[in-house]
């Protein structure tokens, strides 16, 4: 069974005449509510009003309809690395290009996939499914049934939602199997127990999902039953986040299991025994918790002192399961973090462990293998120096391989295939789809306000003047744990390097770069210091002369988007635009729109005290109509179940009705991500950039 994981924002003290603007806000009444009816006619209404007039500003002009050709044609092409998962004997891939804009799951084998040009049997074409259909169906992924590997759980989702439904495919006879398991459109899963019975975790009716919209009840169902006759197994209350369960078919190790995700970073996992009894893994909430074999992990959050001894947080301990669940708490230290590192992740092969990690945001692998004598450590063979290194189990049941891929944001992807102890075999390089030579990457740390040393990359020509001219984007995140590491994009190249841009990511507080702690010091309360350590960013680029607040630019999504929208309302003066994506911005009202209640770990309960300090980073209450702001555009999706589209439509209308300049654009489709397919995506690309380089000068 795969490791499980819980994971899917500087503001300092306002002043008085703001706090005051923010109690205003809070306690009249919104009369930007009606934005929130989704798909009212109304609201949609003023959305293609906006967006005929974003049209018209940025999406006219031959250089507009130049750089979305450009991403476009990185999106669309047929060079990019196919990643493949091993399923039985076939190596499947998910792939979309010009001629499959929603895209074919196909297959091939290991013997053509180590060719230029693989021959691929498609399986599922969802483009000539849609047309059959009538549907908009986006691809979710697939769950096979071992060991003939040929039933399969097929999860689709129309426009790109997190809603989707899940259907019973053959792919040896390559159709839907009628009367086949199928679970209605809802947020939710279906999971294999056996060939007649799966784990299902989904909209039961009324009462059976979380008050963030997630699955609360779990249920075994057996084929040709209906799904109303499924039996329970667990059901979570309606503060959970998530409840489900999972079937762990490794040979010699079957195990069944429920999760019960109570929010980000806290959850219990149980054992399923035969008579169907619960038994509780008895770790902390806060560790993340894996099963594989015979070996229990604990990826510490917290401090845990256990068996006499103290864990630090960031630490990875094994020990062996069944010892665990008898009572023993004896572990081996597999990963302990310093000042500079923390643990990106552990791939488990079927002889040995591959550590994964982060050394001031740089990867470092090592392999870990267990003898007689306990666990020994070896350098990875073949990882090379600098990039972003990725690693996963090609069959960790079955073989000591793994895939690695290797990437900067200079360097197209490469893909190898690793033995562990040999050289890399490179199977697969992604061509340049921009000019990289003439151009180097470069790392700097800023020091934020309260003296935390704050990494972050720069992108720029070797021939870059620093006469605070440049025109800069400077990326962030901030939130959940997410790492930022280097990574490459085409389509960034094209549209905003090629041009002679200048790219920035920001390593900030509230993500991972230095493990549970960096993540943990911008929660709740502490939220200020990721936006602290952003303009700390913003500053360490002027003060370098590398840029200056006119040609500045940041942009950031989701909870980037929340980020870039404190960036506009706390620090509009660094900054020559701001582009805000699917973003959270009433933080008033996050937590009951949508998933929004599964982020207050994350942020806090606004219908608490906890208004105190969310309101000092809420961008929909901090607006004030008599401040200058600089250009700001926002985007979002109307398909988007996730993060409500009435946060970016409400922030927009109030600014517009101040007389702000603001553009505002709006995908009908595309979910979370923004997008259902290259072509939007392209043009939502190409919107940001082409709205960035006209506002930071560029030439």
């Amino acid at each position: 069974m795969s490791r499980l994981t819980s994971a899917c924002l500087a503001a300092g003290l306002i002043s008085a005449s703001l706090s005051g603007a923010v109690m205003a806000a809070d306690e009249g009444k919104d009369t930007y509510a009606w934005l929130e009816d989704v798909t009212g006619d109304k609201p949609l209404a003023w959305v293609k009003e906006q967006n005929a007039k974003a049209e018209a500003r940025l999406a006219q002009s031959p250089q507009f309809k130049e750089m979305e050709a450009g991403i476009r044609a990185v999106l669309d092409s047929d060079a990019k690395i196919p990643g493949v998962e091993k399923i039985g004997d076939y190596y499947y891939n998910f792939w979309k290009d010009k001629q499959h804009e929603r895209g074919v799951w196909r297959r091939t084998t290991l013997v053509e996939y180590r060719k230029a040009e693989p021959l691929w049997e498609t399986v599922l074409d969802l483009d000539a499914l849609n047309k059959a259909e009538g549907e908009n169906w986006v691809w979710h992924g697939a769950n096979c049934l071992r060991p003939q590997y040929t039933r399969c759980l097929i999860a689709l989702s129309r426009g790109g939602a997190d809603a989707d439904v899940t259907r019973e495919f053959d792919v040896a006879r390559k159709e839907w199997i009628k009367d086949g398991f199928f679970r209605p459109e809802a947020k939710g899963g279906l999971g294999w127990i056996d060939q007649d019975n799966v784990f299902v975790y989904t909209d039961f009716g009324d009462g059976t999902m979380t008050t963030s919209g997630y699955p609360r009840v779990v249920k075994r169902w057996k084929r040709g039953t209906p799904m109303s006759a499924a039996t329970p197994v667990y059901e979570g209350t309606p503060q959970d986040m998530y409840i489900a369960a999972m079937h762990d078919d490794t040979p010699g190790f079957e195990r069944d299991f429920v999760s019960r995700t109570i929010a980000f970073y806290n959850n219990e996992l149980f054992l399923i025994g035969a008579d169907g009894a619960l038994t509780k893994v008895d770790a902390p909430n806060s560790a993340e918790k894996g099963v594989r074999r015979e070996w229990l992990t604990l990826e510490l959050r917290e401090p845990w002192t256990v068996g006499g001894k103290t864990y630090a947080a960031g630490s990875l301990l094994a020990t062996k399961f069944d010892d665990f669940m008898a009572g023993k708490r004896e572990f081996d230290v597999l990963f302990a973090p310093t000042d500079t590192t923390s643990l990106a992740g552990a791939a488990w092969t079927r002889n040995h462990v591959v550590l994964n990690v982060l050394d001031d945001v740089k990867n470092r692998l090592k392999v870990l293998t267990h003898g007689k004598d306990g666990w020994s450590s070896s350098d990875f063979v073949g990882a090379p120096a600098f990039g972003t290194i990725g690693v996963g189990a090609v069959d960790p049941d079955e073989s000591d391989a793994v895939w690695m891929t290797v990437t900067d944001y200079l360097t197209p992807t490469t893909l190898s295939l690793a033995q562990i102890g040999q050289q890399p075999e490179v199977l697969k390089t992604m061509p340049a789809f921009f000019d990289a030579s003439g151009k180097v990457i470069e790392q700097h740390f800023a020091t934020s306000k309260d003296g935390t040393r704050v990494p972050y990359f720069v992108v720029h020509g070797k021939d870059m003047k620093l006469d605070g001219s440049n025109p800069t984007l400077l990326y962030g995140y901030g939130g959940f744990e997410i790492s930022l590491t280097p990574s490459y994009s085409g389509g960034m190249g094209r549209a905003w390097l090629d041009k002679g841009g200048v790219y920035v990511v920001a390593n900030i507080r509230g993500g991972g770069e230095y493990g549970p702690r960096w993540h943990q010091a911008a929660l709740k309360q502490n939220r200020h210091k990721a936006y602290e350590d952003m303009a700390a960013v913003a500053q360490d680029l002027v003060s370098r002369r590398i840029t200056s607040a006119r040609h500045l630019g940041v942009q950031g999504g989701s909870n980037g988007g929340l980020l870039t929208g404190n960036m506009l309302t706390q620090y509009p003066e660094l900054f020559g635009a701001v582009v805000v994506q699917v973003p959270l911005l009433d933080m008033k009202r996050y937590s009951h729109l949508l998933a929004g209640a599964s982020w207050m770990a994350e942020y806090g309960n606004p219908d608490t005290a906890d208004w105190e300090f969310i309101k000092t980073f809420s961008p929909y209450h901090l607006f004030d109509p008599a401040k200058d702001y600089p250009p700001v555009l926002f985007t979002t999706s109307t398909r988007d179940d996730r993060v409500h589209p009435g946060h970016a439509r409400k922030m927009a209308a109030r600014m517009i009705d101040a007389g702000k300049n603001v553009t505002y654009y709006e995908n009908i489709e595309g979910g979370h991500g923004g997008a259902a397919n290259n072509a939007q995506a392209a043009h939502m690309s190409a919107l940001a950039y082409s709205f960035l380089w006209e506002q930071l000068g560029g030439k």
